[in-house]
């Protein structure tokens, strides 16, 4: 599932992703548990866009924090999860998702950007009964090959802000 993401990226991906950044400075709408539903109308665009939000840190290394993000494309054709990741990462080792102890596997860094290199899965239904369900969502990103770095993500009121996006 978490390995099927890359085929949809390009068109989906890339275009939203500079809106993502605008997002993460939007307007909070809701408190939905840990995570947060900001909204704002990027620049070009018709309407409004809402994400859910939760910016973490690893607890042992104050310095390696991730951006997370779940938003539904304008189209409404596609659900995105993106993580937003710092630079200095090692990009070939992918970003690694663990749910509640179970290895979901791998997604690739699509883009660099000045402020960090981000990851992208199109979810599907299966993905997001997942985070539904579960309680932690572990991204692990590596700074060596052998030095995975994991990074818990709670997943409380998942469920309930993603059924709030418009």
């Amino acid at each position: 599932m978490f390995a099927r993401f890359s085929a949809v990226l390009v068109g989906l991906g890339l275009v939203l992703f500079t809106s993502q950044l605008a997002m993460a400075q939007g307007v909070v709408r809701a408190q939905h548990g840990d995570w947060q539903m900001t909204c704002d109308t990027p620049p070009g665009a018709s309407s409004e866009q809402c994400a859910l939000i939760q910016n973490v840190t690893a607890e042992n290394q104050p310095g390696v924090a991730l951006g997370v993000i779940v938003l539904k494309t304008a189209d409404g054709k596609a659900r995105l999860l993106r993580v937003l990741a710092p630079l200095g990462i090692l990009l070939p080792n992918q970003l690694g998702l663990v749910l509640d102890g179970k290895d979901k596997g791998r997604a690739p860094f699509v883009r660099c950007l000045p402020n960090g290199c981000m990851a992208e899965v199109v979810l599907d239904d299966q993905l997001i009964s997942e985070l539904r369900t579960g309680e932690t969502a572990l991204f692990i990103v590596f700074k060596t090959p052998e030095e995975g770095i994991g990074i818990p993500v709670s997943l409380n009121g998942f469920g309930a802000g993603f059924d709030a996006l418009p």
